[in-house]
């Protein structure tokens, strides 16, 4: 019988950077009963987003962190949006390019993740925040 569940996540970033929440989202589909669907995981933020990536070597993080801080500039003269501090535009430009959805399946009553492979939210602002990442599963 299909059948579906949802919950929201509130995750509580201290600064710019990757935030691992892999064990709070594999709990969480655990906890529903659901062996087998699509999960889907969303974020509710135009300066936030999310990506999958190694959860194995923290370098990867400091590597990604490193790479959009070079590919996008804090610099208020480029921007007509700065009203809301000089992190604010270039975090809404790192959250066009990178996800504020995922889509993973589901078996055996948890998300389908290869071996090194963790679900973060990355914050894109430098102050820190409340983030809501909403869990909606469908499946049987």
């Amino acid at each position: 019988m299909l059948r579906q569940d949802q919950c929201t996540l509130e995750i509580k970033t201290g600064t710019q950077g990757l935030t691992e929440i892999t064990d709070q989202v594999q709990s969480w589909v655990a906890s529903t009963g659901i062996a087998r669907g699509q999960l889907t995981v969303f974020v509710r933020h135009t300066s936030a987003s999310l990506t999958i990536q190694e959860n194995a070597d923290p370098d990867v993080r400091l590597d990604l962190e490193t790479f959009f801080g070079r590919l996008v500039q804090e610099n208020p003269s480029l921007y007509r949006h700065t009203c809301e501090g000089p992190d604010d535009m270039p975090a809404h430009i790192k959250s066009a390019l990178t996800d504020v959805s995922l889509t993973i399946p589901v078996a055996d009553g948890f998300a389908m993740l290869g071996t090194w492979q963790g679900i973060y939210l990355f914050e894109h602002r430098h102050a820190p925040h409340r983030r809501n990442v909403i869990l909606h599963l469908i499946g049987e």
